[in-house]
């Protein structure tokens, strides 16, 4: 069996500039990072930006397992098998970052006949947008120091400094660390850490900002720390955000890529779903919609992350809600929620399919909510036996749910016609009324509350001391009608990683706040979620290489 790697190195890409042509995009509304990668140009944007919005179709995910679910390799085939029968079809997808590329998690170009393309540049450095971000954000991190060091003119408090630095890779020993030492001219000693680049408030900047302005508009937003007197500190009280604004003028426009099948995606920004708030730039999204008739993104994990901060943080910038959602589950992945262990996945057991089925069902219910139709992709295994597909069909069906066997990793274009199909008879019969999950004006308790127990299905949220003093101080700052972006395991509705499938009745502890003002959310830190994740005993990094022609190796 070829890896994606193998898959990707023997397909042949088509020039960047036929590939923009399908969709309207001359070649001087390009700006070539060679051959077969390009970034949009704002000319181009604001000339489409009147035409109407094709339809959007959201692909989200049940909680993923160690079994896999291959949600981004669903969305890829998708695109690809709505341009088979005829529509005018583009992909929305977010970018990689190196840490889970390095680690475990792996990449983010979907796989085998199912992928982005070129599929090494993507999941490496691309066209520096990671990096770009990843300066933008120590750029404010190091003019905050400065600032300190050089008289502190705003009476900055360094034991309040909550601005943090970032590097794109999982590296746990940076988490906590003390900067500023080696006496006076070395700075002003303070406690500090590093989160990882996709968790970035400039990350979520850059994914939710409109134009230039806008972006500089939320760059002036980011607070930084507080004063002696408690009084926040922003980005624009220290009259940087053009500079910042400058290192990202390039980051900011949409990249253009494409599939083994030439079709057009966009592939742009890359906020952890458990962290931030999962979902590709309003930008490339928006770019798409005015281009195609169809247009297929993801948002990052399961739908009690990424789905619902699509529909409750995206949505209201993008100002379009999904036409249809695509959930994808794998027969694999049900069994392991209902009981089974990986090593055992291969046997059939339609018990342990019966019970891990809660958490689809939890999952159809949820998005369902939002009064949007629901469609399921079953991801199909070649251990998945004819009795337990048809089952997985049937229990989907007894919740008024069209269920739909994908085979795209195998079988590219083709693998996913009858799903294609199935999302334009839903999308044409069945009108979406998008419906949000709370309003604005709810307090910041409200919202955490009924995001634990309308999606995650807990019974209510145990605040700490730190996060009920930090609930006082928003409200009494303004910042109590700001969306909530809930940070949290992906592997459970709980914040318990271990309890899988469907549990109820816990209590959801959320142990820190962190303002959010320029991306205009509230990040709720949850559990033991981490904002730097730390590399696995054996990395996948350690199979990786580079031969001395250039050609990569053991990337997936």
């Amino acid at each position: 069996m070829k890896s994606d790697l193998e898959i990707s190195q023997e397909s042949e890409l088509e020039p960047i500039v036929e590939v923009a042509r399908k969709i309207g995009i001359d070649p001087e509304d390009l700006e070539l990072y060679g051959q077969y990668k390009a970034k949009i140009n704002f000319p181009l944007i604001k000339k489409v930006m009147n035409k109407p919005d094709g339809k959007l179709i959201l692909v989200t995910s049940i909680n993923p397992t160690p079994a896999g679910e291959g949600k981004s390799t669903v969305t890829v085939g998708l695109g690809d098998a709505l341009n088979q029968l005829g529509k005018k079809a583009v992909i929305a997808l977010r970018e990689p970052s190196l840490g889970p590329v390095m680690g475990i998690k792996g990449g983010a170009a979907g796989g085998g006949y199912a992928q982005v393309l070129p599929m090494e540049d993507i999941n490496l450095h691309f066209t520096g947008d990671m990096h770009a971000i990843t300066s933008a954000n120590n750029a404010l991190a190091a003019l905050v120091d400065n600032h300190i060091h050089q008289g502190n003119e705003l009476n900055i408090d360094p034991r309040r400094v909550i601005w943090k630095r970032v590097v794109d890779l999982n590296d746990r020993a940076l988490r906590q660390v003390i900067v500023g030492l080696g006496g006076p001219l070395q700075g002003v000693p303070r406690e500090d850490g590093f989160d990882i680049t996709v968790a970035s408030e400039i990350m979520a900047i850059l994914c939710l900002a409109t134009d230039l302005e806008d972006l500089k508009e939320r760059l002036s937003r980011i607070i930084i720390g507080y004063t002696y007197d408690r009084q926040p500190v922003s980005a624009g009280d220290l009259k940087v955000e053009g500079a910042l604004a400058l290192l990202l003028k390039d980051a900011i426009k949409p990249n253009l890529v494409q599939t083994i099948y030439g079709t057009p995606a966009f592939i742009h920004g890359g906020p952890f779903a458990n962290i931030a708030h999962g979902c590709n730039s309003v930008l490339a999204t928006k770019t798409a919609l005015k281009l195609a008739d169809y247009v297929v993104t993801e948002a990052g994990f399961g739908a009690d992350l990424g789905g619902e901060k699509f529909l409750d943080i995206k949505v209201p910038n993008l100002k379009k809600a999904p036409d249809a959602i695509v959930i994808v589950a794998t027969i694999r992945a049900l069994k392991m929620h209902g009981g089974m262990s990986k090593s055992q996945l291969q046997t059939e057991d339609l018990e342990a399919l019966r019970i891990g089925f809660e958490n689809l069902k939890r999952h159809i219910a949820n998005m369902q909510s939002y009064r949007i139709p629901v469609i399921v992709a079953i991801n199909e295994f070649v251990t998945d036996t004819a009795a337990e597909m048809d089952l997985l069909i049937r229990l989907c069906e007894g919740l008024g749910v069209v269920a739909k066997k994908t085979s795209v990793w195998e079988k590219g274009a083709q693998g996913g016609t009858e799903l294609a199909k199935a999302v334009i008879e839903v999308i044409d019969t069945n009108k979406a009324d998008y419906t949000p999950l709370y309003q604005e004006v709810a307090s910041i308790k409200e919202k955490t509350n009924r995001i634990v127990q309308k999606i995650y299905g807990g019974k209510g949220v145990s605040f700490t001391k730190k996060a009920e003093n930090q609930i006082a101080e928003f409200e009494k700052n303004g910042w109590a009608h700001l969306p909530i972006c809930m940070a949290k395991t992906q592997y459970s509705f709980s914040d318990d990683p271990t309890l899988l499938g469907a549990p109820e009745d816990f209590i959801l502890t959320i142990r820190e706040f962190v303002p959010k003002l320029g991306a205009g959310f509230i990040v709720a830190l949850t559990g033991e979620v981490m904002t730097m994740p730390g590399l696995p005993k054996k990395p996948a990094a350690l199979g990786m290489n580079v031969t001395k022609d250039g050609e990569v190796e053991g990337l997936f």
